[in-house]
């Protein structure tokens, strides 16, 4: 078996945006070099000034260098056939990928990345970077950060591992098509293979173990594999297997209970990884106050952390219709409802104002907020208690999740038997959680599929 031990050097951190700037392949039968070939690439756009800095690659130095279309035929030709080697074998393989499929010649090798070789056969170091794991092996690393003097040092690192192995690591990870490779380089597999089939949230972290993601699944291990299924090319993705260091996961009894509780850590969290649901929250709320006559006033305004709304919306237009529906059914005053275009007149029917005489507030504050107060009945009698059961994580359990007038208040298991109309014993066996239109709506829409699996109040 022949090895290809592959090393670039680029204009930035993705395939699909960057170009290359020098490349080295040395061949390798897993002892020793057989032969080695190296290129400065024109990489068809600047080098940005970092990157000078860190390879020594100038402009001048690549500006009578071949494009990469012009060594394409021959990169392919070396790497046909052998196992494409490298030290973070995804980052190397995703540009050569890229560039020789730009130029129609497809790639299909094998990887092996000598980071997840070097952690199975070389345990217990903190890190497996390509300076520092030679500084450890004591082996020579001359030109660092240039392809050749990379690919060089690669090669001697990989010829100690393989004199290493006596219990067939390296022939186990190249064993048929091994997802194993298709890993982030400081992935330990251990922990993928450990995650449960079961329902649940994952979490990833980075090297100082922060929450770089979190994401829901029917079946954790699998969902946290499919992230690793492609070698996409993009910025975001590369960057993001880069960041990886460790999983972890929360099991939960269904998908929905998954579906809640990732809601929940993206907002707890704000994994910078995430896109979707940070910015999702309710802007608009209905609110009540007294004001200085002692009339209690309706308004829909933001909804600030720091007081409760009855009742949320995503638009203030939402809002606003909601509320004018409220006091026409309530005949409430529409500047007591702060919804008249003046402060000092109420809005009639038919878009006339009153003045005074036909305004339902020309009553007693008494009189009139005790048909507020009957309004906001309604709204708290029409705002739905619902706890929805579902399996448990044991067989002696049921999964609850719990709305209390409207509102989410939170999930949890009991035991087989538990009386669910009992709100008060229900809620003391139940962990709160915070309440957001998100979780209601998901909430909401498996108890009308299911209704047979709903308690209301």
């Amino acid at each position: 078996m022949l090895y290809a031990i592959v090393d670039i050097e680029t204009t930035g951190a993705y395939a699909a945006g960057s170009g290359i700037t020098e490349i080295a392949i040395i061949i390798h039968d897993g002892t020793k070099t057989l032969h080695q070939w190296e290129s400065l690439i024109n990489p068809g756009r600047p080098i940005p000034l970092f990157i000078q800095q860190l390879t020594g690659i100038r402009p001048d130095m690549v500006a009578h260098a071949p494009y990469f279309e012009e060594v394409a035929g021959h990169v392919h030709s070396l790497l046909q056939d052998k196992v494409f080697v490298a030290h973070n074998v995804n980052f190397d393989y995703s540009f050569v990928h890229h560039h020789l499929k730009h130029c129609g010649y497809e790639l299909h090798n094998r990887k092996l990345c000598t980071i997840r070789l070097a952690r199975k056969l070389v345990p217990g170091h903190r890190s497996y970077g390509l300076g520092n794991i030679c500084h450890l092996l004591s082996i020579p690393h001359e030109d660092k950060h240039r392809a050749m003097g990379d690919a060089a040092a690669t090669a001697l690192l990989f010829s100690q591992l393989v004199e290493k192995d006596a219990e067939g690591v390296l022939r186990e990870m190249l064993h048929g098509r091994n997802k194993e490779q298709y890993l982030p380089p400081n992935l330990p597999i251990a922990q993928v293979n450990d995650l449960p089939a079961t329902p649940g949230v994952y979490y990833f972290y980075d090297a100082a173990g922060k929450a770089i993601y979190v994401g829901k699944a029917v079946n954790l291990q699998q969902r946290v594999k499919s992230h690793f299924a492609n070698n996409k090319t993009s910025r975001q993705k590369q960057d993001f297997l880069r960041e990886i260091h460790r999983v972890s996961c929360q099991p939960t009894a269904t998908e929905l209970m998954a579906e809640i509780l990732e809601s929940v850590e993206i907002r707890r969290l704000w994994p910078r990884f995430n896109r979707s649901q940070r910015g999702y929250h309710p802007k608009f709320g209905l609110f009540s106050y007294e004001d200085r006559q002692g009339f209690l006033r309706l308004a829909i305004e933001n909804n600030k952390n720091y007081n409760k709304p009855l009742h949320t919306f995503n638009t203030l237009l939402e809002g606003h219709q909601w509320l004018r529906n409220l006091q026409e059914e309530f005949a409430l005053c529409s500047r007591l409802c702060n919804l008249s275009k003046t402060e000092n007149q109420c809005e009639l029917p038919g878009g006339s104002t009153c003045g005074s005489s036909g305004c339902p507030a020309q009553v007693t504050a008494a009189v009139y907020n005790e048909k507020v107060r009957e309004a906001l009945g309604w709204v708290e009698k029409a705002l739905p208690t619902l706890a929805y059961a579902d399996n448990g994580l044991k067989e002696d359990e049921k999964s609850v999740v719990l709305v209390e007038k409207g509102c989410f208040y939170g999930m949890g298991y009991v035991p087989e038997g538990t009386e669910l109309s009992n709100l008060a014993q229900l809620k003391s066996l139940l962990t709160p959680y915070p309440d957001n239109d998100y979780i209601r709506h998901l909430i909401y829409r498996n108890a009308d599929a299911c209704p047979a699996k709903c308690v209301r109040w």
